[in-house]
């Protein structure tokens, strides 16, 4: 009942966020200027998502090798795919996380598994909010409302903050962080990410491919402003879209759908440009994404299978 109830709750929060994001905008231009889609842009911003996809994978693989285990990369490309179409049907951003820890656990052991996922989307909001954060001083230029500049500055910070206290967990002297299996694993989970940022090694490609993975996002939504004419520059794409991506982290909707259009046409309004053109990128960008879940469901009827098929990944504890 709780989940249906939760459910019920983040999609309507959706409906109602799609619903004043279309009233911000003349739906009569954006449905014309859709139906003019340049479908050479289009596949080059659906490229740059599946360039993505692998990049994900290899720093995913990179971080489980940290914790303890190693899948081959493309095993791991194939669990991300099955992850982003969990993404699209299970009513979080984090189902998909759910099911790789299922998959890799299964494939290695539950703890790194459970690990590696953890910090794989810490690291992601690190590099998200560093690079937010590193882009401020254009972004600010770009962005004149007081509100969009206060946003900016409490998203970027405010995450950069959350995770010096998460790395702070690895304090030897925390010793209260041992009596709790909970916070147990999350001490360890935290000592495994300041091992990585003291290795070099592992710091270097985790954190390339990090940037590689965030400038892509960036890329993707040029592409779609680009696929209908609009006026976007590819900087600017990256000082506008970075911020709705961290906004994103929060799961109050399905797959996003609401929050990332309202948050794109308030990031475009802030910084002057028409309020449709955010729109119409955010949609297109939401298409990709969906793309990519289409393929991932494929993959995961087509190759997994029956107990895999019917597991619900609910929630999963760490040996």
């Amino acid at each position: 009942m709780r989940k249906a109830l939760l459910l019920t709750l983040k999609a309507a929060l959706s409906v109602v966020l799609l619903y004043f994001s279309l009233r911000l905008v003349d739906i009569g231009t954006v449905a014309t200027r859709l139906s003019r889609l340049d479908p050479a842009w289009c596949a080059l911003g659906m490229a740059a998502l599946v360039v993505q996809t692998g990049l994900l994978a290899l720093r995913w693989q990179r971080i489980l090798n940290r914790c303890g285990a190693d899948l081959p990369v493309a095993r791991m490309v194939r669990f991300v795919l099955i992850a982003n179409f969990f993404n699209q049907t299970l009513p979080s951003s984090f189902g998909g996380d759910f099911v790789r820890i299922w998959l890799a656990g299964k494939a290695t052991n539950w703890r790194a598994a459970t690990y590696s996922v953890f910090l794989d989307r810490v690291v992601g909001l690190v590099a998200l909010a560093a690079m937010v954060v590193a882009c401020l001083p254009w972004s600010l230029q770009l962005v004149r409302d007081t509100v969009g500049r206060a946003a900016l500055l409490v998203i970027g910070l405010g995450s950069l903050a959350a995770a010096l206290v998460f790395v702070g967990l690895a304090w030897e002297r925390l010793s209260i962080l041992q009596r709790w299996s909970p916070t147990r694993h999350l001490a360890a989970t935290a000592n495994v990410a300041l091992h990585i940022l003291r290795s070099p090694n592992a710091l270097v490609p985790i954190g390339a491919f990090s940037v590689l993975i965030h400038l892509l996002t960036a890329v993707a939504a040029w592409c779609a402003a680009r696929a209908v004419g609009a006026d976007l520059p590819l900087l600017d794409a990256l000082f506008l879209v970075l911020p709705v991506v961290l906004i994103l982290v929060v799961p109050i909707s399905i797959a996003g759908w609401g929050v990332r259009e309202s948050a794109m046409v308030a990031a475009f309004g802030y910084a002057g440009l028409p309020q449709s053109d955010g729109l119409i990128v955010s949609l297109l960008i939401g298409a990709g994404a969906l793309l990519l879940g289409i393929a991932g469901g494929l993959i995961w009827i087509g190759t997994t299978n029956r107990a895999e098929r019917h597991m619900v990944p609910e929630t999963i504890v760490p040996e």
